[in-house]
């Protein structure tokens, strides 16, 4: 991959034999091992992607995110942090970092979240769960189940899948 056409900042702790694709901007970020990126993914300060996980093209990644190794995170998933965003202060200034709050998002060992999906900052999606394709992810998701819809509801286990 040219380098023009990857937004690598130095601070990027990248792992061994990370795979990445053109156009994306990581920026403050942690890559495990094995992890491949693919194009147009945007990946923030502070996020730590664990090893052996794929990140799929068109997915943001935002500051406060934790994700667990071997991970699935499919085509254009979006991940927020900010439960009310403002642009401004209640004074009119415009919002700096410390006049919000970053919520803290973690997605456990082994889930995959569907192409599609949008995640709501402060959730825990459990080890080995499955995020079905354009959930909006509200409240956290128990290891080993299936969720989907809007908002994302338990629909089954994740280990029914695999029969």
């Amino acid at each position: 991959v040219s380098p023009d056409h990857l937004r690598i900042a130095p601070d990027v702790k990248l792992g061994r034999d990370v795979r990445l694709a053109a156009f994306i901007n990581l920026y403050g970020c942690e890559i495990g091992d094995e992890t491949g990126i693919g194009c147009f993914v945007e990946i923030q300060k502070g996020v730590r992607i664990g090893a052996r996980c794929k990140i799929s093209s068109h997915s943001f990644i935002c500051e406060g995110v934790t994700i667990e190794d071997g991970v699935f995170v499919g085509h254009g998933v979006m991940f927020t942090n900010d439960l009310q965003p403002r642009a401004t202060t209640p004074a009119g200034r415009v919002q700096r970092d410390g006049d919000w709050k970053c919520l803290q998002t973690v997605v456990r060992k082994g889930a995959s979240i569907g192409s599609g999906s949008t995640l709501l900052g402060g959730i825990t999606i459990g080890e080995s769960a499955m995020v079905g394709a354009g959930s909006v992810v509200t409240r956290d998701v128990p290891a080993h189940s299936t969720v989907a819809g809007n908002p994302a509801r338990v629909i089954g286990t994740s280990l029914q899948l695999a029969k």
